[in-house]
C-alpha cells in the first residue's frame, strides 16, 4: 500500500487524482490533503479518505465556523494551517506527493516534498518553470522520482522512455487552441471573461482555462519541458490540433513520429503518474478513433497568440526571466478575470514587467522569490496605474 498526499485536492487535478486513488484501493491509501480554501469539497474528502494530517492555506477559511466544526469532529486528525501549514505537510513522509497546487503557490511546497517522499507526481508547471535548474537538480539529488503530471508531458515521457537523447529529433506539444482559436483576432480587445471561460475540450481552472486562450499555457508548458527532458528550445515545437486526442508526440531522428493518444481526461496522466511504470487496467474510458473522426492539425498564429513566442524567448534567456514572466502573467490574469483590464492587456502587463524588472543570470532561490515579489508589485503597479 502506497501513501498518497495531495497538495491541491480541491482543484480539478486533486479531484482527479482522488478519483483515481478511489479506484484503486488496494494499492493506495490518503496520508494528507492540502486545499487553499474550499472547506465544503474538503469535508467529504476527509469523510471519504480520512487522512492522518490535513492543511488548509487560507487564514480567513481557517477563521471559518466550518473550520473549526472539522477540527471538532475529526479529533484524530492533525489539522494545519497557512502556507507554512501546507509547506509542513507537505514536508511529511509519504510515498507520492502529487503537487497540484496552482500557480507560483506550488513551487514552497513542491520543494518541500522533496525531502519526504519518494515520487513527485508533478502537476504544477510554475515549479519548473521559476526555478527549473535548480528544482531538477534537487530532485536527482534526493533520488526523487519527478513524473509529469500535465497530459503533454506525460505523453512525452510515455514515448521517449525507451529512446536515446541522440535519436529524439524534436518534440511536438499538441495545444487545444483554447477558446479563441476561431476568434477573430480584430476583436481579441473585446473578448470578456465569460468568453475566454468557455474551453472547447477540458474542464480546468479558470486561471489555465485563461492561459490556455492566449496560448500562455503552452509557452510555460515548453519550458518546463526543456527542464523535464533536457532539450535546446529549438528541439521543442507547438502545433494546434482542436480534438486534443493526441497529447503530444515524438520525432525521431530518422523522421518516424510517434503519437501519444487517448480520451480527454486527466485521469489517465494521472493514473500514469502514480502507477509507472506499469499500465494499469481501469474503468475510465477508451478511445474509439471511429468515434473521433477526423483529426486536425495546424500551425498557430502568432499575431493571436504572442504569448508563445515571448515564452520561448524568456525561455532562452533564462535566469530570472522566466519567473517574471510566470509571476506578471498570474497578476494579469486574475485582474483580466475581476474586470480591472481587458484580455490583450494580459500580454502587454508581461511584457511591460518584464522590460521592468532586471536580469539575474543565475538566480539562487532567495532571489527567484524576491524576483518573483517584485514582477507582482511592478504587474500590479502598471494595472492599478493604467500603463499597459
Amino acid at each position: 500500500m502506497q501513501r498518497v498526499t495531495v497538495l491541491g485536492s480541491t482543484g480539478s487535478i486533486g479531484v482527479s487524482s482522488l478519483k483515481v486513488i478511489r479506484s484503486l484501493p488496494e494499492r493506495f491509501s490518503i496520508c494528507g490533503l492540502a486545499c487553499n480554501s474550499n472547506l465544503k469539497l474538503l469535508s467529504e474528502q476527509i469523510s471519504e479518505f480520512m487522512p492522518a494530517v490535513v492543511a488548509v492555506g487560507d487564514r480567513s477559511a481557517c477563521d471559518s465556523s466550518l473550520f473549526r466544526e472539522l477540527k471538532s469532529l475529526y479529533k484524530n486528525i492533525e489539522f494545519l494551517e497557512g502556507d507554512s501549514g501546507i509547506r509542513e505537510l507537505a514536508g511529511r513522509p509519504c510515498d507520492i506527493t502529487v503537487s497540484a497546487i496552482v500557480g507560483s503557490a506550488g513551487l514552497v511546497p513542491s520543494i518541500a516534498a522533496l525531502d519526504s517522499c519518494k515520487r513527485l507526481a508533478l502537476a504544477n508547471k510554475e515549479t519548473l518553470v521559476m526555478a527549473g535548474d535548480i528544482f531538477i537538480k534537487m530532485a536527482a539529488d534526493r533520488g526523487v522520482e519527478l513524473i509529469p503530471v500535465d497530459s503533454e508531458h506525460s505523453a512525452v515521457f510515455s514515448l521517449i522512455h525507451n529512446l536515446e537523447q541522440d535519436e529524439i529529433e524534436r518534440i511536438i506539444l499538441t495545444a487545444s487552441g483554447g477558446s479563441l482559436r476561431d476568434y477573430p483576432v480584430a476583436e481579441l480587445d473585446n473578448v470578456t471573461p465569460e468568453i475566454a471561460l468557455k474551453h472547447p475540450t477540458w474542464s480546468m481552472g479558470s486561471k489555465i482555462t485563461i492561459d490556455s486562450a492566449t496560448m500562455m499555457n503552452k509557452g510555460l508548458e515548453v519550458i518546463e519541458a526543456h527542464h523535464l527532458f533536457g532539450l535546446d528550445y529549438d528541439r521543442i515545437s507547438v502545433i494546434i490540433h482542436p480534438e486534443s486526442v493526441v497529447h503530444s508526440m515524438v520525432e525521431t531522428v530518422d523522421g518516424a513520429v510517434y503519437a501519444h493518444m487517448g480520451v480527454t481526461d486527466m485521469v489517465f496522466p494521472i493514473m500514469g503518474a502514480l502507477t509507472w511504470p506499469e499500465k494499469t487496467r481501469n474503468s475510465f474510458g477508451r478511445l474509439d478513433l471511429a468515434k473521433a473522426g477526423s483529426l486536425n492539425f495546424r500551425a498557430h498564429d502568432n499575431e493571436k497568440y504572442p504569448a508563445l513566442d515571448m515564452c520561448y524567448a524568456a525561455g532562452r534567456k533564462g535566469g530570472n526571466v522566466p519567473v517574471v514572466l510566470n509571476a506578471a502573467n498570474e497578476i494579469a490574469v486574475y485582474a483580466f478575470l475581476d474586470r480591472k483590464s481587458g484580455y490583450m492587456d494580459i500580454v502587454r502587463t508581461v511584457e511591460k514587467t518584464m522590460a521592468r524588472v532586471a536580469y539575474i543570470a543565475n538566480p539562487g532561490i532567495e532571489e527567484i522569490f524576491e524576483s518573483h515579489r517584485e514582477a507582482v508589485d511592478t504587474a500590479l503597479s502598471l494595472i492599478r496605474e493604467k500603463k499597459i
